[in-house]
């Protein structure tokens, strides 16, 4: 758990963190989004104390992070950042192996683990342990810089615009592969981003950030149907919410008794996904089909204008 507790932070007259008081539940993925100037990424850089705040306290599970060593806090926090930051000079596995190797641990554990972090990512030992980063891809190196934020086996990961550099479809990929590995890890993550997409579809809990406040802390289905400001409402885009509220929930939810015609969807598709499918072919539903491929009920055109209907 990371609780933050009345953190400002002011340069001379210029106070660009306000008295921000979160918890953050562990094993959660927690998105932080503002416009540009306002605070996001000065805040997450007070939870690990590479900034330290002017007052108050950050909590990592009960302990003030100011009372650990920086070898125990950088041992407990992940830090992953926009263009990665792999040193040049070494190759992928020394670059991963860097934190561990700070810690002392044995080389036969740290070859396990960056073993181990590679084969999750999807990038084979043999193959990409020996290059250096400038012979991969933005996505490969992208990878890397995740795996290496995670090989001391931190409880915590901070990411600050880990995607900003990738083009929409490695982008995609890279967050899904996000989200299988902090699952997989139960990593508590907290994130950065100017991206609502992105926030949407990673986040248990969006802090909506403004002039250096938190104006916003909640679900992404709460802040769809109740911002709590005309701010958090122009940054969710009033225009969006009724596609962003069925971007968040998968089709199994919205499953319906009966069948239908035509070309299933997977119940762990979204309900937008499932709507396009709709519209475009002009279909009133749609079967579901479920893990095993087998048929379990049907999504309708109908169903899901009810599930993107605001409050009334």
């Amino acid at each position: 758990m990371i609780e933050i507790e009345g953190i400002s932070k002011r340069y001379g007259e210029t106070t660009v963190v306000r008295d921000v008081s979160l918890t953050i539940a562990p094993r959660t993925v927690t998105v932080i989004v503002g416009t540009s100037g306002s605070g996001k990424t000065t805040l997450l850089r007070i939870i690990n104390r590479l900034v330290e705040p002017t007052s108050g306290t950050i909590k990592l599970d009960g302990e003030d992070n100011r009372s650990l060593p920086d070898y125990e806090l950088r041992r407990r926090i992940g830090y992953a950042i926009q263009g990665h930051g792999l040193f040049p000079h070494r190759t992928v596995a020394q670059n991963i192996a860097t934190v561990p190797t700070l810690l002392g641990w044995d080389r036969a554990r740290i070859e396990a683990k960056v073993n181990e972090l590679l084969t999750l990512f999807q990038l084979d030992p043999v193959a990409f342990g020996p290059r250096y980063p400038h012979e991969l891809s933005g996505g490969q190196q992208q990878r890397v810089g995740v795996a290496r934020a995670l090989a001391a086996e931190p409880k915590v990961l901070l990411m600050d615009e880990p995607f900003g550099a990738l083009d929409p479809i490695i982008r995609a990929k890279a967050q899904d592969d996000l989200l299988a590995i902090q699952k997989h890890f139960e990593t508590t993550i907290v994130l950065v981003t100017h991206d609502m997409e992105e926030a949407f579809h990673l986040a248990d809990r969006i802090a909506v950030m403004d002039k250096g406040e938190v104006v916003q802390y909640a679900t992404p289905a709460e802040m769809l149907v109740k911002p709590a400001t005309v701010f958090v409402e122009s940054l969710i885009g009033a225009g969006e919410r009724p596609f962003r509220l069925l971007a968040i929930d998968t089709v199994a939810d919205a499953v319906e008794p009966g069948v239908a015609e035509g070309e299933a969807i997977a119940s762990s598709a979204s309900q937008r996904e499932a709507l396009s499918m709709l519209l475009w072919s002009g279909r009133k539903a749609l079967p579901v089909v479920g893990p095993d491929g087998a048929v379990i009920g049907k999504v309708s055109l109908d169903g899901l204008a009810q599930r993107a209907a605001g409050p009334t």
